[in-house]
């Protein structure tokens, strides 16, 4: 009489497809999580002594400059850092006369060429009125 040998099964647990789960679940948190980028730069002010202007005129445009050389006009990021594309996003700007101030407000890290970028593209755009943002120097504790 032959008898048939009965599969024995393995005490244990097949975890391949709960691998298969934690993956997908995973490539679904990275594909489905927003990322956000900031339009803000972060930008420290030089010091300047002297007193601020009191009329402050109702309108004008913005322009940043953080310490790597990047800008923003009216708190909206640029794309690149060419004079064509400053002078392309001013002449873009909703409601804007060419006689209304520019204020550069630039780090005090940021590079003397990417001032005069700004600078040069205003004045081919037309803008005749720049003001640069300053701060107040901060009094030393140790004096």
């Amino acid at each position: 009489m032959k008898l048939r040998r009965q599969k024995r099964h393995q005490d244990g647990i097949n975890i391949t497809p709960l691998i298969d789960v934690v993956f997908l679940l995973l490539i679904f948190f990275m594909v489905s999580t927003t990322f956000t980028r900031e339009t803000r730069l972060s930008v420290e002010l030089p010091d300047a002594n002297g007193e601020p202007a009191d009329n402050k005129p109702p309108k004008q445009v913005e322009i940043v400059i953080d310490k790597d050389g990047a800008y923003a006009i009216n708190g909206n990021m640029l794309v690149n850092r060419k004079v064509d594309t400053i002078m392309t996003a001013l002449n873009q700007l909703p409601d804007t006369d060419k006689s209304m101030p520019i204020v550069i407000t630039a780090d005090k890290e940021a590079p003397h060429g990417a001032v005069i970028t700004v600078m040069d593209a205003a004045g081919r755009v037309g803008f005749e009125k720049l003001s640069f943002a300053t701060q107040e120097p901060k009094e030393d504790a140790s004096l």
